[in-house]
């Protein structure tokens, strides 16, 4: 599943590709929206929070689209030869000089502009916004303290933006197993690691929090492989349906 920092990515180009633009073609393909075209609409820009990207249309409406586990937007020059099979286009936007396409979008929404803090009111703080408010975050995560604190960074009722590639190593990072309870963790720093890594990478497609784009990450997906730090070979398990990663030496509780 995409983390925050790729659907942030992936709107900041949306945005620079065609804000301020006019749809020459603007394609739902979906049978809720059939009936739908939205073309001749200029699109005034594209906002994400958390994992939630909204395309914002001139006559008050926004498009909200969900990468879920395997959706993404991408762009390409006209005419330019698309990187995955048309069956699985289900947005095409088209101006003057981009395509835009979402493949494999979930929960497409078309929706009042005016409402779209209505979809996002039950998430916790966006972790890469420039109001990001950390005190907020703590007293979510904190609200469970026996929840296990892999399951709660995973929350997006706690923070927005956090899947299972910075769950594994802010998990790490801490020195804690994912199975760990929130109580035994420092909460602030659960959130300044959050917030540091996906800050990171915001402006990058690679993913690294190691600082090496070599070797990008210290456990996830490494099972088997030794730590970066203590060359025990790390683990994997399963806890609440997802895979979690870890170091059985330098991660404990």
């Amino acid at each position: 599943m995409p983390e925050g920092d790729t659907v942030f990515l992936a709107g900041h180009r949306m945005n620079e590709a065609l804000a301020g633009k006019t749809l020459l073609r603007g394609e739902l393909r979906h049978p809720r929206f059939a009936a739908v075209d939205l073309a001749g609409l200029d699109v005034l820009g594209v906002h994400t929070y958390g994992k939630h990207m909204f395309t914002r249309f001139s006559d008050g409406n926004s498009l909200r689209s969900h990468f879920r586990m395997d959706g993404a937007w991408h762009l390409y020059r006209p005419g330019e030869r698309w990187k995955r099979p048309g069956h699985q286009a289900r947005a095409v936007f088209e101006v003057d000089d981009r395509q835009a396409i979402g493949f494999a979008l979930h929960d497409l929404e078309l929706l009042p502009t005016a409402r779209e803090g209505e979809l996002i009111s039950h998430l916790g703080p966006d972790l890469l916004s420039p109001d990001f408010d950390a005190d907020e975050a703590v007293r979510r995560l904190t609200a469970d303290p026996e929840r296990p604190v892999g399951i709660a960074l995973l929350d997006q009722r706690v923070m927005a933006g956090v899947g299972n590639l910075y769950r594994a190593e802010v998990c790490f990072l801490m020195g804690v197993l994912p199975t760990a309870p929130v109580s035994a963790v420092n909460p602030a720093r659960a959130v300044a690691l959050s917030r540091k890594l996906l800050q990171a990478n915001q402006w990058r497609p690679e993913q690294t929090t190691t600082g090496d784009l070599r070797v990008q990450h210290y456990v996830f997906e490494r099972t088997g492989r030794p730590c970066l730090r203590c060359r025990t070979r790390v683990r994997s398990g399963e806890l609440d349906g997802r895979f979690v990663y870890f170091c059985p030496k330098c991660q404990s509780g």
